[in-house]
This record gives C-alpha cells, structure tokens and sequence, in this order.
C-alpha cells in the first residue's frame, strides 16, 4: 500500500504520524512510505532519518494527499486539508468528528473511509487514545500549576506548599487513563487530590492502586459542585469514546471558586466537560472567565512531539499493518475493535455517537447519512 505521512499544520503540533521504526516497519513488510519534507522535524526526525530506512521525501502536502492510498495523520485535517481529502483514500488519525461539524462535513463529501484512532477499542479500553490521555494526563497538573502562579494570573497557590501552609486542593473529573495519570502526577506534586466518577469499581481500584493517595467521590451533581468549590485547579477528563463530552461543571459552579483558579480542560477535543470551555492552541492557551482561569489547549500532547510522537507509533503500528496489509475492509472484518474506530465512510457517518453529536448541527437524516458498521463491512 502506498502510505503518505504530512506535515501537521496545526497550531504548534510537532508531532508526527510516525517514528523513523514505524516507516522502517512499513518498508520492510513491502509498503511505499511517502513523509513530506520536515514532517518530523519537531519530533526530532529529520528527513535522511526517514529517507535511511526507505521512505521517499515529497516536497509538499500536495503530492501526499494526491498520491497516498492511505493518510497517517496525528490530528484531524484543518484549513487546506480540508479539501486535500478524496474518495477511495482511508484517512487514519485522531479525529474527534463529535467536536467539529466542519471537518465532518468535509469528511463525507470527500466520501473518504475515515479511521478514528479514538475509537478504536480492546475490551472497555481506547488502546489508540491511551498514550496520547497519559501523556495529557500528565501534562494537566503541571499546566495548571503553572496558570495557578500570581505571574500568570492565578491565585499564587503552590501544589504541595510547604511546612506550615495549604496545599491546593485539586479536583479530577474522571477517572479513565487521563484521569488517574493526572491524580498521580497531583499527588506527586503534594497537592489534595479528589478523583470524581461515575463508575465505584474504578474508584475502588484508583484507592487500592495508589494506597489512599487519592481521594475518591462518586459523581453527581451535588459532589461536583462542592468538590469544585473548594478547588483550586478542577482537571476534567471525561470521555464517552466517538461522542461529545457532557458539560459536568457548570459556569454557575466555577463562580463560587476562589479568584486565580485554574480549569484545565483536556476533554476539549470532544468538546469540552466544562460550560464554558473552548478551544485554545499552546500559542494562547488560557482566557479568562470573570478571575478564573481556563486552560483548554486541544492538543496537548503536541507540546511534548518526541514523547508523544514515539509513544503514538508504538500503540498505532500494529494497527496500520493490518489496514496496509489486508486493506480497510478486511482488517476490520476480523477486529471488531479496529471496526469500532470506523467513523465514516463514502459519505456516511458509521459511528453511533458521531452521527448523534452531528445531526442537528449537520441537517443529517439517519436513513440517508448513516449506515452501522455492519451493513458497510457486509458491502465492502
């Protein structure tokens, strides 16, 4: 299969679609591996790294698009690609159609078979969304830690204090993979740390795996709002995989934290779980909603590229072998968590929890624009 890498034209996204390993992988099993010149410059891969284990180095955006069987993004096409998309292609990348009714419709006009890495599934885990949520995970704290500093606006709170003092009080919404690797690094910073969720299994588990590091609370209405009253950095890090996240903390609970809080939103690409989250890039990454701060960069791990970067080749690769290997249609035919990462295809939205957060925005009719995955593998 012919396989195109681009360069990402997001704001500040370093990262690429895959390590030097990944495109050696590729080339070995018999694959063409097109890299556009300086994709993996900011994850610290030049172009003679991908050139020396056989892939061939394109000039522009342009020739990927127009030459690639298949596409290997890390985030979801914006501005030019747009339009760059084609029917017959399989798109490959972090999509979070739920989020963005303009690159879902440009995705089923250009009838593209779009593959979410988000939706991908392995029993009840996301294992294409697991590095990427640990390394957001990992990140929050530290963003917020930093927002809380009087410098920057915030309250001048320091996570563990000192001898004699407070420490903040942090509160994390959810408790999946970003959740709990956002409570450890809290904890580890000194802070109070209360990890919310719906489900009392993982809660039980988070306290027997971090022996009472973490302070547990069922989510409801009521919890949240006193959790994050007295909060001084409130991480929310919902997620209901292909579907728009549930606005969990309201702007009439935000009023009642301190000045200088800190919201550190890393469900933004679904949308956000905060009422009033939206969008920021690392280049302006917080606004203000009255004196509490917000921190809603919708790609966080791209601060990060050579980490993010080599922990995405190393959960996707074995994925993108099948798709090259067996085509689409085959791949998923014997995975059906692979198949669960289907999103759209020739101009339909596949995915249950899409088509629901795209229909009003999109005028969608269900017997015209969606079609289970099921019925797309059995005509494939």
């Amino acid at each position: 299969m012919l396989i195109g890498v681009p360069t990402e034209i997001m704001n500040n996204e370093n990262r690429v679609g895959l390590t030097k390993g990944g495109v050696h992988e590729l080339v070995e099993a018999g694959h063409t591996l097109l890299v556009q010149a300086g994709a993996g410059i900011g994850s610290g891969i030049t172009d003679e790294d991908y050139r020396s284990v056989g892939a061939e180095i394109v000039d522009d955006a342009a020739q990927v698009w127009q030459r690639a069987q298949m596409i290997l993004k890390v985030k979801e096409p914006v501005g030019e690609e747009l339009t760059r998309m084609r029917e017959g292609q399989i798109l490959f990348a972090y999509l979070h159609l739920a989020a963005s009714a303009e690159c879902t419709k440009a995705i089923l006009d250009s009838k593209v078979t779009a593959l979410a890495y988000e939706t991908v599934t392995r029993g009840r885990a996301l294992p294409l969304l697991a590095p990427m949520s640990q390394v957001a995970g990992r990140l929050a704290p530290v963003a917020g830690a930093y927002h809380l500093t009087q410098s920057q606006g915030g309250s001048g709170v320091l996570m563990g204090g000192v001898p004699g003092t407070r420490r903040a009080n942090v509160v994390v919404i959810g408790g999946g993979v970003a959740g709990e690797a956002a409570g450890v690094i809290a904890a580890g910073m000194g802070a109070n740390v209360k990890v919310i969720d719906l489900n009392l299994e993982r809660l039980a588990e988070l306290e027997k795996t971090h022996q009472g590091r973490l302070d547990t609370l069922a989510s409801n209405a009521m919890n949240i709002a006193e959790a994050v009253a007295d909060a001084d950095l409130v991480i929310g890090s919902v997620l209901i995989p292909g579907a728009a996240a549930p606005k969990l903390v309201t702007a009439e609970m935000v009023e009642t934290m301190r000045p200088g809080s800190v919201l550190v939103d890393i469900a933004i690409d679904q949308g956000g779980c905060f009422e009033n989250s939206r969008p920021t890039t690392h280049q302006d990454p917080t606004y203000l909603v009255g004196d509490k701060i917000y921190y809603c960069v919708s790609n966080m791990p791209g601060g990060v590229p050579q980490t993010s970067t080599a922990a995405l080749t190393n959960a996707t690769l074995p994925y993108i072998q099948r798709v090259a290997s067996q085509g689409w249609a085959g791949a998923l035919s014997n995975d059906a968590g692979l198949a669960a990462g289907l999103n759209a295809h020739n101009g339909q939205l596949v995915h249950r929890g899409v088509f629901d957060a795209m229909a009003d925005q999109l005028s969608l009719n269900q017997a015209q624009d969606f079609t289970p995955v099921e019925d797309v593998l059995a005509n494939a």
